[in-house]
């Protein structure tokens, strides 16, 4: 018992420093990579005709993208664009329009009862024309940043991408992890209910932590050609440091009451932790037991995934099987379609 305890404090420290100090790192990076593609033009500056295009090469302006400004974006834009404008509008305009309206209007009862509607038209109108729209932007952007900041710090490593075998079998295990993060979080939701409040707030925080270090390994793993199940088993079986490595951004997160403002911090931070998780040692020693907390949500995505799978096809059979026969068969009914 007492050498499981052990075990279970060391790789939670572990984590802790793996996910804070790889963030030091990104000063190095640029300068890493940067050493990487010269030695690659040199390999590839060869013969004579090589070596003319590699100097018109290097007349050229760099326009790879580079780790510290693809960072200072994912910044800029949500902590300075995003977050920035919701401090200055519920912050700044909010409480001086009220204080403005106060004055020209006089009489507290009447002002209370105007200002409560203003104030409802200011807000719905302000969600609906800038936070959501800028929300789902940000969605994209980020989306595109992380992944460009997650190949920089790949390509470090100086080994080649594992790629999937078919377009076919990405897609599906993109939308299968997506399936699967959203019923992990909800489980993560419902467990913050219990009785007992702060068994209720740890067993959540532990959630939230695991699914925080899944998100920042997918990149690294999925650039190794491990499928989603191997990813899981690693968290599972390594659990005591993956809560380590996803403690910090989890504490992080969980300090703003608003969603949206989570959300930034999250993008502020995420990026950050995309670079810890690549520079990561993982340990290689299996943790005492293994902690089973996806097993639901993996039987409930995979009885919904394999239930859409199969709806798509039954409709699709029998969509083809209405449309009228042609009098000339087609060469691609001649053949058997290949098994999926």
């Amino acid at each position: 018992m007492t050498d499981s305890v052990r075990a279970f404090l060391r790789n939670v420290a572990t984590g802790i420093k793996d996910s804070i100090l790889g963030i030091g790192t990104i000063s190095k990076l640029d300068a890493r990579i940067q050493q990487k593609r010269e030695e690659q033009r040199r390999r590839r500056a060869s013969g004579a005709l090589a070596q003319r295009r590699a100097q018109s090469e290097e007349r050229k302006p760099d326009n790879e993208p580079k780790l510290a400004s693809r960072i200072f974006q994912c910044c800029a834009w949500n902590g300075g664009v995003f977050w920035l404008s919701l401090f200055l509008f519920y912050r700044v305009f909010i409480p001086l329009l009220q204080t403005l309206t106060a004055r020209i209007i006089g009489d507290p009862s009447l002002h209370g009862s105007v200002w409560s509607w203003l104030e409802f038209i200011l807000t719905s109108v302000f969600s609906a024309l800038w936070v959501l729209p800028l929300f789902v932007l940000s969605k994209i952007v980020n989306a595109i940043w992380f992944q460009d900041i997650a190949d920089l710090a790949f390509e470090v490593s100086g080994r080649k991408a594992q790629p999937f075998p078919s377009v076919s079998k990405i897609i599906a295990d993109m939308l299968f992890n997506l399936l699967l993060q959203a019923l992990f979080l909800i489980q993560g939701m419902i467990v913050s209910l219990f009785p007992i409040d702060a068994i209720g707030q740890m067993i959540s925080l532990l959630h939230m932590s695991l699914l925080y270090s899944l998100y920042c390994f997918e990149y690294r793993w999925f650039n190794h050609g491990i499928e989603m199940h191997q990813r899981l088993s690693n968290i599972e079986r390594n659990w005591p440091y993956y809560f380590g490595f996803g403690l910090p951004m989890a504490l992080l997160t969980a300090l703003p009451s608003s969603y949206i403002i989570s959300g930034c911090l999250f993008s502020i931070l995420f990026p950050l932790f995309i670079i810890s998780a690549n520079e990561a040692k993982t340990p290689t020693k299996l943790y005492h037991f293994q902690l089973r907390l996806f097993s639901l949500v993996v039987l409930i995505s995979n009885k919904l995934f394999h239930k859409t799978v199969h709806l798509q096809s039954s409709l699709t059979s029998s969509t083809s099987a209405e449309k009228l026969p042609s009098p000339h068969t087609s060469p691609t009914r001649q053949r058997p379609l290949p098994s999926q």
